[in-house]
């Protein structure tokens, strides 16, 4: 192929990354991925987890939402903050994109009008976006599921067995069966990752990522109505009205940056605006991880693992197998843990005693550095503790967001950087249930690349080293999924001839590897077998479902008085 980097060294494009809190605009030059600028701005509204914004009104347990003009302010700053900082011609940008996390999803109307924007649903909680861990629709999902196998639907396999509460269905029919008067209002039923696509170019193409991997599209079909309507009369049409609608491939271009957007941004009007992606798969390409055998695992607030295949197999638990669903041409596996650094702040910010907290200050760092430190200093396995990672539930390989986190062997002597590293070891076990999952299913996994935010912090990773009992090679760039947006917008705007070309240009993974610690490893080879046993215990034995449920009549009875 030709040399493309003479004709684009002086060209950009911005990718822009919709986390959980905050989104962050990146720009990269084309011809060889250099990061130039990043901007990152904060949603004002956070995640909405215990009272509606409009009104004050509590939330359910469970619940988690978002404001979706939040999305639009990310574009509104933090693209004019890089082209302020780098100081290039805006003129010289050729196209943007962004990822988003998934599933999150909101009802609209047919122009993209979120439906908690119009007067008269401002103060229903279902109008509101529906963030990815949202999880108030497990018993939805698992009617889905139940209904699924004794109907013997065959899609049910390429997701493992079980369909999340996370997903589409599970939250529309949440929607349906508590806000009927919201189902009926909205004309689709909007994965974020192509609204905010929607906003920018003026044009709504669904991207066959999340409608394969959370929207249940598989071999060119959804579910059928029949199905549908033996879950719910009222939700025969659901596919047919609120969600079916043309689909994009990845690193296509789904229209041209509207004179709208252009304004919001500074950047050209009629740019190439590729189509949306996910935060995890789209970091595939920033990593140049698009060959089978190398899973990719997103670490930040959750972990998602995803590796991309010749081969098809079903592989118990995981969040599903899409053709296309990383790589065109390519079938993409998923996988992923709920809860990782969600875990670890939950434990430092409500748990570390005010003297480690002021220990942490006096020494100028922050309080997981401090724990991180103390606990390092200790032998593998000396805590004598063993944890479940699932605080937030499990999603792989159990797809049940019921499940809450445990921890055994405390004792009065127990401290809590011992407490900390338990927990950490806790989520190094979980993708470890993973990589042997894929293992075992016939989807050998050769690498383990790490990105996302915790691989800063070298604590963790070594553990992960020496849990996995395999090398860690980190990705290059510390803001993976914006980096990989930037690719695929490159690819859009017709600088590559496609995502795997311009991963080889733009992407990489950095020179350190974390290796394992033979000792240390057989230590936690012992350690994870009884990780394991309660895994299949507590995983399958109801105790944990009984507990939550007595939790909610609690709090139902509560919020009555």
């Amino acid at each position: 192929m030709p040399d493309l980097t003479s004709d684009l060294s002086n060209k950009y494009v911005i990718g822009v990354d919709y986390g959980t809190l905050s989104g962050r605009a990146l720009l990269v030059r084309v011809s060889d991925g250099a990061e130039i600028a990043t901007a990152v701005y904060e949603y004002p509204h956070a995640v909405i987890e215990e009272k509606l914004p409009t009104s004050g009104a509590k939330l359910p347990p469970d619940w988690a939402l978002q404001v979706p003009s939040d999305y639009v302010d990310v574009l509104k700053v933090t693209v004019p903050a890089v082209l302020k900082e780098s100081g290039i011609d805006p003129k010289s940008v050729i196209g943007i994109t962004t990822d988003f996390t998934a599933c999150t999803v909101l009802p609209v109307k047919s122009d993209g009008t979120p439906l908690c924007e119009l007067p008269e649903f401002s103060n229903n909680p279902h109008a509101f976006v529906k963030l990815w861990k949202h999880h108030s629709a497990q018993s939805h999902a698992d009617r889905i599921n139940e209904l699924a196998h004794a109907r013997k639907e065959p899609w049910i396999s390429r997701y493992g067995g079980k369909i999340s509460s996370e997903w589409e269905f599970a939250k529309a029919l949440q929607v349906l069966e508590e806000a009927p008067e919201i189902y009926q209002a909205m004309d689709k039923w909007v994965e974020a990752a192509d609204w905010i696509i929607w906003q920018l170019c003026g044009k709504y193409v669904r991207n066959i990522c999340t409608a394969g991997y959370k929207g249940i599209y598989q071999d060119g079909k959804y579910p059928t109505k029949e199905y549908l309507a033996a879950l719910n009369p009222k939700f025969e049409k659901f596919i047919a009205e609120k969600l079916e609608h043309e689909l994009g491939a990845l690193g296509a271009c789904a229209g041209t940056l509207t004179a709208e957007a252009a304004k919001w941004t500074g950047l050209p009007e009629g740019i190439a605006v590729a189509v949306g992606n996910v935060d995890a798969h789209v970091t595939s390409a920033a990593a140049n991880a698009v060959n089978p055998g190398q899973m990719v695992a997103i670490m930040g607030t959750s972990t998602c693992h995803v590796m991309v295949s010749e081969e098809f197999a079903e592989v118990p638990g995981m969040c599903g197998v899409v053709d296309g669903g990383i790589i065109d041409g390519a079938l993409g596996y998923e996988a992923g843990q709920s809860g990782v650094g969600d875990i670890f702040g939950w434990f430092a910010n409500n748990y570390a005693p005010a003297e480690y907290t002021a220990a942490a200050a006096a020494k100028g760092v922050d309080i997981h550095t401090y724990l991180s430190q103390l606990a390092s200093a200790q032998p593998v396995g000396a805590h004598g503790l063993v944890a479940l990672d699932w605080q937030s539930g499990n999603r792989s390989t159990l797809v049940d967001h019921q499940l809450s986190g445990l921890i055994m062997g405390l004792t009065l002597s127990t401290k809590p950087e011992e407490i900390y590293r338990a927990i950490v070891e806790s989520t190094a076990y979980g993708a470890r249930k993973i990589v042997q999952t894929f293992n075992e299913s016939g989807v050998p996994v050769k690498e383990f690349i790490a990105a996302g935010g915790l691989i800063k912090n070298s604590f963790v990773m070594q553990i992960y080293a020496d849990v996995l009992n395999m090398p860690i090679t980190i990705i290059k760039s510390a803001q993976g999924p914006a980096l990989g947006s930037a690719i695929h917008a490159a690819v859009a705007a017709g600088a590559y001839k496609d995502v795997q070309t311009a991963a080889a240009a733009m992407g990489g993974v950095a020179d350190e590897r974390y290796q394992p610690n033979p000792a240390n490893a057989k230590v936690y080879n012992d350690l994870y077998k009884h990780y394991n046993d309660l895994y299949e215990s507590f995983g399958h034995n109801g105790a944990m479902h009984s507990l939550r449920a007595i939790r909610d009549r609690a709090l139902t009875s509560t919020e009555g008085k």
